[in-house]
């Protein structure tokens, strides 16, 4: 059993990325129940629905699950006080400074694992007592780091800087690709857009499907005056790049940023004016449909036994010549 694993109590190294507007219970359930870490996404949740989240996941699995808390959230003591009282034992945090709360959840008995863009993010993480940390490369939906670095080059950037338990994320979609974050050194894989597009996600299934049609190109990372994000094309897409090109300020982004749109775009399917954010690797996933949980975790687990063999098989045919 490796380190991700036997952090967790879970059965495989994969974990179900904490999306606004897709991790409700349901998915987190199904992934933990499947294998894997299920994470509920606190970020677009208001505290009491957060509570709600906590309580129907716990009976809907007897297995580890978690909460992914973005540390800018404005009523973060609030949920970090439901976390507690509702015994969660696994909180994600991202989007802030590691040493404002890992401390205080630790006391409380929690594994913290904070989200990095970069190596020394992952070294301040380490300092400031984290458990493992997930290092997310620029091809990753939702908000990124500034850095602009792909999975490729970060991961083994990030291990050689800490010795903590690493879990790559960004543009990981298959079996063959987690064979690869851990030859690149990740013990674990964290995916967010393939599952936002599963059956359990609570995303729009028009959201879903549109994504699903979504070619190569089709997303972008902006808004990178404010936080980088990365968006699919649309409406709301071009009208961004519109205001970047003629040098919105951040107030102006601010101002179009602030009507909604993430919810009206990812959970109500508002293709025309709503925030469609998801990951470059959807491309990658049009011939796959809408899936379960429990299809995704087979064909994750499946191909990327297959690929251990059939590499070891060229690396065995190579040394025979």
């Amino acid at each position: 059993m490796d380190r991700i694993t036997s952090l967790f109590g879970i059965k495989y190294p994969i974990i179900q990325g904490g999306m606004v507007w897709c991790s409700g219970w349901r998915l987190a359930s199904a992934v933990s129940n499947a294998g894997g870490l299920g994470l509920l996404g606190a970020g677009s949740m208001h505290p009491d629905t957060l509570r709600e989240h906590i309580q129907k996941c716990r009976a809907a699995t007897h297995h580890s699950f978690g909460v992914n808390i973005p540390l800018m959230y404005p009523q973060i003591e609030e949920v970090m006080q439901i976390v507690a009282e509702e015994g969660v034992r696994i909180v994600f945090t991202s989007a802030g400074n590691p040493k404002s709360w890992t401390g205080w959840l630790k006391e409380h008995g929690i594994t913290v694992v904070h989200v990095v863009s970069s190596s020394r993010f992952a070294m301040k993480a380490e300092a400031a007592g984290v458990d493992a940390i997930v290092a997310e490369g620029f091809e990753a939906g939702g908000h990124n780091g500034h850095e602009e670095t792909t999975t490729l080059c970060l991961i083994p950037s990030v291990r050689a800087a800490t010795t903590l338990p690493l879990i790559a994320a960004g543009g990981i979609t298959s079996g063959e690709a987690i064979l690869a974050m851990r030859a690149l050194g990740a013990e674990g894989v964290q995916l967010g857009t393939r599952f936002a597009l599963t059956e359990e996600s609570s995303a729009s299934r028009v959201f879903k499907e549109y994504c699903l049609h979504l070619k190569e190109g089709d997303t972008r990372l902006l808004l990178k005056k404010l936080s980088p994000v990365r968006l699919a094309r649309g409406n709301f897409q071009r009208a961004v790049e519109a205001a970047e090109a003629v040098g919105a300020t951040e107030e102006e982004l601010r101002i179009l940023l602030s009507r909604g749109r993430a919810k009206r775009g990812i959970f109500e399917g508002d293709l025309e004016e709503g925030e469609l954010e998801i990951g470059q690797a959807v491309a990658l996933l049009h011939e796959k449909g809408i899936q379960t949980v429990g299809e995704v975790m087979h064909e994750l687990i499946t191909d990327y036994q297959r690929a251990c063999e059939t590499l070891a098989a060229n690396i065995y045919e190579r040394l025979e010549i």
